[in-house]
């Protein structure tokens, strides 16, 4: 018996990681989308008002973006390794790559914005609400992340969903909520404004669940 216990606890080390690392970056990721969301309209043809009014609160909110991306290369790399020998060449390209792509595009569209504000912080306001630097700059922001983000948001969803069927570490129905919202994403995201917060909730959903049911059978050993 107990050494069957210390044979099992190591396995369970590693959902154990990977769900505070999920709660880590869904908090975080939610965070930040709920303050940006509040400083800058969703709009990408909006003035530029914001920039004079709420610039600080959009800031603090890209500030959050880094944190919340370690925690989520963190998750990556713990659901690989529950699959271990498991893993194959084409599911491992898919899940991998679409979570680094969706990371890179996230830095990328927080990059952007962290230097409309900066700039925006020594031009006179009129000017540079109406310049086209502002203007391309907010709608290349808008579109790599409302569009290829959440596409990659989408592909990380349906293959982190697959990870949940081959390894049940967490009950179906929740795999099947994964797929069918990695569909939505996939062909009518542009319907509402901001999906891509559905990447953090579903992971906050199926980290919270991990946690939980790991540490049920932790007590159970002990």
């Amino acid at each position: 018996m107990l050494q069957d216990a210390a044979l099992t606890r190591p396995q369970l080390k590693t959902p154990r990681a990977a769900a505070i690392a999920g709660i880590a970056f869904s908090v975080l990721l939610i965070a930040m989308l709920a303050m940006f969301r509040s400083a800058v309209p969703a709009d990408p043809l909006e003035s530029g008002a914001w920039l004079a009014t709420d610039s600080n609160r959009a800031a603090i909110a890209l500030n959050l973006i880094p944190f919340a991306g370690v925690a989520f290369l963190w998750f990556i790399g713990v659901l690989r390794d529950r699959l271990a020998h498991r893993e194959d060449r084409f599911f491992a390209t898919v899940f991998l790559g679409s979570g680094l792509l969706f990371l890179a595009m996230l830095f990328v569209s927080a990059t952007i914005i962290g230097g409309l504000i900066l700039v925006s912080n020594s031009l006179p306001a009129s000017d540079f609400f109406n310049s086209p630097t502002f203007r391309l700059g907010r709608a290349t922001a808008f579109i790599i992340m409302n569009i290829y983000a959440v596409k990659m948001a989408a592909v990380f969803m349906f293959s982190t969903s697959v990870v949940v069927i081959k390894t049940a570490i967490a009950p179906r129905w929740i795999a099947v909520a994964g797929m069918t919202l990695a569909v939505f994403l996939l062909v009518g995201s542009y319907l509402v404004s901001w999906s891509v917060i559905v990447l953090p909730l579903w992971v906050l959903l199926i980290s919270g669940y991990i946690l939980v049911d790991n540490m049920g059978i932790r007590e159970r050993l002990l």
